[in-house]
């Protein structure tokens, strides 16, 4: 049986790609940092499939994590990597709370690139396996209001073709997976002032979304867009001014999280 390792397991597109996951008998790895949603988690999948599962409660926040995670599971192979956990927080970086942003920082780039790290010498010697990191559509632009949010997901859509590109011909596979606006638990953690988007346009399902890019997973692709209007967004700013395009995402934001 092979090992798939989630993190952001319990919830949103973490919990809908182990349901992917579980129908294809991979033994299952769920980390995420919410110990009740992680049982529940578990539960659910146990009536349903006969798979092993493991639950691990980590905080991908605390430095060096990936390694703690690691020895959690004795260093045992990983066929299957999802790096799924993220969050966001809206505001200007001036005003916003750098804890909050440091977190941001480590979940969603260190603790995610070192777990890659600590899987893929594996996966290379045994010529096979495959990782998903999550991105997001907001990677293709900057973004006014969720400056490190953006950032981030451009970091992991640059570091994931990069080493897809490098692993060519190892058998080994990394996929960037970049949706747009998806249903999840994200809204309650970007913004104090609501916990839903007031622009409801182009919202996808989060079990869309996870087939969409379970399906790029498992084809091999470098990244994948989920929907074709995203697919126009992640493009259009190549045919825009910079300053504009940044212009253009600021007023969304703002629109979409103030009163």
């Amino acid at each position: 049986m092979k090992t798939a390792l989630v993190t952001g397991a319990a919830s949103g597109l973490g919990y809908e790609l182990t349901l992917l996951l579980a129908k294809d008998h991979y033994k299952l790895i769920l980390v995420d940092v919410n110990p009740e949603a992680l049982e529940l988690a578990k539960t659910n999948l146990l009536q349903d499939f006969n798979v092993e599962v493991i639950t691990l409660v980590k905080d991908l926040a605390v430095p060096n994590v990936a390694e703690d995670i690691m020895k959690s599971i004795d260093y045992q192979p990983v066929d299957v990597l999802i790096n799924n956990a993220g969050f966001g927080l809206f505001g200007t970086f001036a005003e916003t709370d750098w804890k909050r942003e440091s977190a941001m920082l480590h979940v969603h780039i260190l603790s995610a690139t070192h777990l890659t790290k600590l899987v893929l010498e594996g996966m290379v010697k045994r010529g096979s396996g495959k990782i998903l990191n999550m991105s997001s559509l907001a990677a293709f632009q900057p973004g006014p209001l969720m400056s490190i949010y953006y950032a981030s997901k451009g970091y992991m859509l640059s570091f994931s073709e990069a080493i897809a590109n490098e692993l060519k011909g190892t058998g080994v596979t990394v996929t960037a997976v970049c949706p747009g606006p998806t249903q999840t638990s994200f809204q309650q953690t970007v913004s104090e002032n609501t916990t839903d988007n007031k622009i409801k346009f182009n919202m996808a399902c989060a079990k869309s979304v996870a087939e969409y890019g379970y399906k790029a997973m498992l084809q091999g692709k470098s990244y994948a867009i989920p929907g074709g209007f995203n697919k126009f967004l992640a493009i259009l700013p190549r045919f825009l001014p910079r300053n504009t395009a940044t212009n253009i995402v600021r007023k969304i934001q703002a629109k979409n999280r103030n009163d």
